[in-house]
């Protein structure tokens, strides 16, 4: 029980951080990431039997020594300290969860996480518009509340019952509609596993699609889209009875991109129409060529390490801004990454992506290698890893999350426990394996 609090705690903090940092101040939002830190810290030495540093997948434990060495060349080496102390922390907390609590734990906990998000932005937007019926900005804001104020300044924008895009608790429309994402992939899992009630969770999917809806992101709709193929790429290939067949999906799958690829050169513009954006992606042209040029001063190792970009320090000062807010990201985390840590960082955190992505391709297909239980028998729960890597990718074209906070937090998890079902032997055919935990009641 204490675990699955510490998880849904540290997932819920972790995903809803601007909710704490508007309501308590960064001070008290710090003051729990400390008291979550300690406890991850605490899970980790106490369990140090179960886990070793040298069973962490090589590319995680590389990445976090050149982020940690780019000290020694950072245009801004104080900062580069803190951020790789930040990122630090994320990780730490990030194994602490994937060596102490079995996937379902993870599901069960995240979804927990999720429903508390949700809820309480639904909540949150209906007061704000019913009751107070005006924007609102966070508690301790520098600014006075005026109609003049950038509209990225306000906590909410009292625009649920006109139809606009809403940001919840999380003060933000296309972080929320990540998280309303993330709540698609959860409950729809935990439906198909049966761990929890159907109506509970018919209820939950259906706030979830609603959210999406009240957000309207045009980079959640291609994840949609993307995920949609992935999920029915990987159910065909579990009912693919030869390797003919699955060599069959794998063509089709093949094709589908081909496709895919060739109605966007041809149909681009209608595309970014139809998903409400501009030529110029809504301004995010004008950010990544402010990024390439500054990136191509240091191309091979980068500015240093910083995760979120420091607003008041150089080259951040004057680097890119929209709607007059300075920017404290790239909206691209591959660009951020070369920006950073230069190509050399950017090889190595794609080579962490990339083996990740393979071993939950594996995991939900089920080859036998790989399997939990029997080899062949699948599971609904085995679908987690690659669903949620693949909305991580697809946003990180869009937005730099999948470095910082939740998203490092999520790749690192999934990182972490899926290497460590592939170290672990796969049982004898036609015998049938103990899983070390309990399945989890329904709530």
């Amino acid at each position: 029980m204490f675990l699955r609090i510490y998880a849904a705690l540290a997932f819920f903090l972790i995903l809803a951080g601007d909710a704490f940092r508007y309501s308590v101040t960064w001070y008290g939002w710090g003051a729990v990431i400390a008291i979550v830190s300690a406890i991850s810290v605490t899970l980790l030495i106490r369990g140090r039997g179960n886990w070793r540093f040298g069973g962490l997948p090589y590319p995680l434990v590389v990445f976090l020594g050149l982020t940690l060495l780019s000290t020694a060349w950072s245009f801004y080496p104080q900062w580069t300290a803190i951020g790789w102390f930040s990122t630090a922390l994320t990780v730490t907390s990030a194994v602490a969860i994937a060596v102490t609590l079995t996937r379902e734990e993870i599901l069960r906990a995240l979804g927990t996480a999720l429903r508390l998000i949700l809820g309480l932005s639904i909540v949150f937007e209906l007061v704000v518009s019913l009751v107070v019926r005006h924007p609102i900005l966070p508690f301790f804001s520098p600014y006075e509340y005026s109609e003049k104020l950038p509209k990225l300044l306000f906590w909410s924008r009292d625009v649920m019952l006109e139809g606009g895009k809403i940001q919840g608790i999380v003060g933000n429309s296309s972080l929320l509609a990540f998280v309303a994402l993330l709540g698609l992939i959860v409950f729809g899992v935990q439906l198909a596993a049966g761990t929890v009630r159907r109506g509970w969770g018919l209820f939950w999917l259906a706030v979830a699609v609603a959210t999406v809806l009240m957000t309207r992101s045009a980079t959640i709709t291609v994840a949609l889209v993307l995920l949609a193929a992935v999920l029915l790429s990987a159910l065909l290939l579990r009912r693919a009875k030869s390797s003919r067949g699955r060599l069959g999906v794998y063509a089709g799958m093949v094709g589908a991109v081909l496709v895919v690829i060739a109605s966007i050169s041809v149909f681009s513009k209608q595309i970014l129409g139809v998903l409400g954006k501009s030529d110029d992606l809504t301004g995010r042209l004008d950010i990544w060529n402010a990024v390439i040029h500054l990136a191509q001063q240091r191309p091979v190792f980068g500015w240093g390490w910083v995760s979120y970009w420091v607003p008041f320090v150089p080259p951040f000062d004057t680097l890119a801004s929209a709607a007059g807010i300075r920017q404290l990201h790239a909206h691209n985390a591959w660009l951020d990454l070369w920006l950073q840590v230069g190509i050399v960082g950017a090889v190595v955190f794609g080579a962490l992506v990339i083996t990740t992505l393979l071993r939950s391709w594996s995991l939900a297909t089920d080859r036998p290698q790989f399997a939990v239980n029997r080899p062949g028998e699948y599971t609904a729960v085995s679908l987690l890893p690659l669903l949620v890597l693949v909305a991580l990718i697809v946003q990180s074209f869009a937005e730099s999350r999948i470095l910082v906070e939740y998203g490092l937090l999520l790749l690192v998890v999934f990182a972490v426990s899926t290497k460590r079902q592939q170290l672990q032997p796969a049982p004898p055919v036609g015998t049938s394996a103990a899983t070390p935990h309990a399945e989890p009641s329904r709530p």
